[in-house]
């Protein structure tokens, strides 16, 4: 414990002193510290009071030490470059322990959050900075450890494992039923209000599509509200303004609390894109960045829930 502490002055004071005894100016010495040339005069002048004695003598442009304050100086270099290479250490220890994560909007929102809490809870030594976006460049940036997207797998120069697939299927909140119509056909949709998807970053299966491929006639069902992002879409659907499409996985956590249900029950549309987990190929993951790894397939392996339908 460092005792007598009431002789030091405020590092803020030797700091300024540092730089400016360097520059042999005061005017540098705020450019370099990015502060006004006054503010360093007052901090010298501070510290000059607290040890009462002149620490420069001040000419015209420029400053030079006195014997004090080449005493001064002589004693804080050593001691500033000491905390500069601490807190480097440290700074660089703190950015070996974060893992940098990109995913989709959706999936960060739906999917990561709800989980996030729980893994921070086992491994509270490791940070994960999470980046949200829909365009795959974003998360596709050269800091980025790691990224989930969208696709059938294939992206070059990256090392995809398949976290979970595509299984889609009409969600809405329970209450959204209540006095409407029952939806027992494809066709008794459109006695309905659905919430569509319209994204320009992302190829969306929108309402059209689904009814596409269940072979009904798109044109005989329009949209009732439109969003620019699936977490938006949702939550429409759970605050009751119509019928979304629920993306398998994405959703699980509203079904299985009740916010949402399936209204048409088995009725889904699965298609060959999935969610895959992305790292480089050709690097050598680092220890935290694999524990992350690990985690987000134990928190997949579900990913056949739905395989069955």
């Amino acid at each position: 414990m460092l005792r007598n502490r009431a002789v030091l002055p405020r590092l803020d004071y030797l700091l300024a002193f540092e730089v400016a005894a360097e520059l042999e100016s005061f005017a540098a010495a705020g450019k370099e510290l990015n502060v006004s040339e006054t503010a360093i005069s007052r901090k010298i002048r501070l510290l000059e009071q607290h040890y009462q004695c002149a620490l420069f003598v001040r000419g015209h442009r420029s400053v030079r030490l006195t014997d004090m304050g080449r005493k001064l100086l002589s004693g804080i270099t050593p001691a500033l470059k000491t905390l500069v290479r601490v807190s480097e250490d440290m700074c660089a220890e703190l950015e070996k322990s974060t893992v940098r994560l990109a995913a989709t909007n959706s999936v960060s929102s739906l999917w990561l959050m709800p989980r996030l809490r729980a893994f921070h809870e086992a491994n509270c030594n490791i940070t994960i900075a999470l980046t949200s976006s829909d365009v795959d460049a974003e998360c596709l940036a050269e800091d980025m450890d790691l990224a989930i997207l969208r696709g059938e797998g294939d992206w070059p120069g990256y090392e995809a494992t398949r976290l979970f697939g595509e299984t889609v299927f009409p969600v809405c909140a329970p209450g959204y039923l209540q006095g409407r119509a029952r939806i027992d056909s494809i066709e008794a949709l459109r006695r309905h209000d659905l919430i569509e998807v319209r994204n320009n970053h992302t190829e969306w299966l929108n309402w059209r599509t689904w009814l596409d491929r269940k072979g009904a006639d798109p044109d005989t069902v329009r949209p009732s509200a439109s969003v620019n992002t699936y977490p938006l879409a949702i939550q429409a659907a759970r605050d009751g303004l119509g019928i979304a499409l629920g993306w398998g996985h994405l959703v699980d956590h509203h079904l299985e609390s009740s916010d949402l249900i399936r209204p048409m029950g088995a009725e889904h549309v699965r298609t060959r894109s999935g969610y895959y987990l992305l790292r480089r190929q050709g690097e050598e993951p680092r220890h935290e960045s694999a524990i992350v790894a690990h985690w987000l397939l134990q928190e997949s392996a579900a990913r056949q829930r739905y395989a069955a339908e």
